[in-house]
């Protein structure tokens, strides 16, 4: 420590320096103080221009989290577009095609939850929760969309499987081969009676062929009944195709299948025959919609070109007389 003097006048010489312990005291006191203020100075400056590695690290996380919320938002994005676009096929082409009407556009979009369905994630102190929430809002949207699209769907299903059984149970085809269409002797409506000689209401289509002749059931169905008698239909098939449709096949000459039992389109039922209520070998043959008879030519789609179909249409409607009642 340096020792200090001064010049004293009075007594003409120098005097040394007492220094006091209440002035050394002070004096380290106030360079304290002053050291530390400089010291708070030069923290706060450079607080202000430069971050702490703790800062940059979680501005670092704040962005990457902020990246993957955007690219987390721009997947349930991709997924609504895909979501309506199967809603857009399924109202306007299965639904359709099916004759279902379309699901109605407000239980599509309806919303979900009441207003506190968030308030906990609102309610925290977090970065970006307005973003989160709406996030959050998008995902609930989708997940009831894709729950009523499930829904649709299986009742696509549903209307596409008795669609397919619907089509299955139709008359489509001529019960006996006829592709020369030389075979249909007397159409459906009024025609003379073979044997009461006068005009009748003739329910069905006679196909003439020799006795024998294959006779296919005309769609599928169940075998309702298999019935002989010795008057009116004689040996007579009944198949019970649903949905209302049943056929009449009369005056057989034997049969092929048995009470109950199932038959698909095409298959072999009996043979052409003359028994029963005929004046000469052919087939009588009805179609019964909801139990009213129905003209069996409109039901020969199946299996004829559109010229031959116009063709057995004229034939049809010749008022000749028929083979049978």
């Amino acid at each position: 420590m340096k020792i200090k003097y001064y010049y004293d006048t009075e007594t003409c010489k120098y005097e040394r320096v007492r220094t006091r312990t209440s002035d050394i005291i002070l004096n380290a006191l106030g360079l304290f103080f002053l050291t530390l203020i400089m010291a708070a100075g030069i923290y706060a400056m450079f607080s202000y221009y430069f971050e702490s590695p703790k800062e940059l690290l979680l501005k670092n996380e704040n962005k990457e989290l902020l990246y993957y919320y955007g690219k987390l938002n721009e997947e349930v994005d991709q997924l609504n577009q895909a979501m309506n676009n199967l809603e857009h096929r399924d109202d306007n082409i299965y639904r359709v095609v099916l004759g279902a009407e379309p699901i109605d556009k407000a239980v599509r979009n309806a919303g979900v939850g009441g207003a506190e369905r968030y308030a906990d994630i609102k309610e925290k102190n977090l970065l970006n929760k307005d973003a989160i929430v709406e996030l959050h809002e998008k995902i609930d949207k989708l997940k009831r969309k894709i729950y009523i699209e499930s829904k649709s769907q299986d009742e696509v299903v549903q209307l596409a499987e008795n669609k397919e059984k619907l089509f299955a149970a139709i008359p489509a085809i001529q019960p006996i081969a006829n592709k020369q269409l030389i075979a249909l002797a007397s159409g459906f409506g009024l025609r003379t009676h073979p044997i009461y000689k006068v005009k009748k209401m003739h329910t069905g289509i006679d196909f003439a062929a020799p006795i024998g002749t294959p006779i296919y059931a005309t769609a599928d169905g169940t075998v309702a009944e298999v019935s002989v008698k010795f008057s009116g239909y004689g040996k007579m098939i009944i198949i019970d195709h649903g949905f209302g449709y049943k056929t009449r096949y009369a005056h057989m000459h034997d049969f092929a299948v048995r009470q109950n039992q199932k038959v698909k389109r095409g298959d072999l039922i009996g043979y052409v025959g003359n028994t029963g209520l005929s004046t000469a070998p052919h087939l009588h043959y009805e179609v019964l919609l909801n139990g009213v008879m129905i003209n069996p030519v409109h039901y020969f789609y199946s299996d004829l070109s559109p010229a031959d179909y116009e063709k057995i249409i004229e034939l049809a409607s010749i008022e000749n007389q028929s083979l049978g009642m």
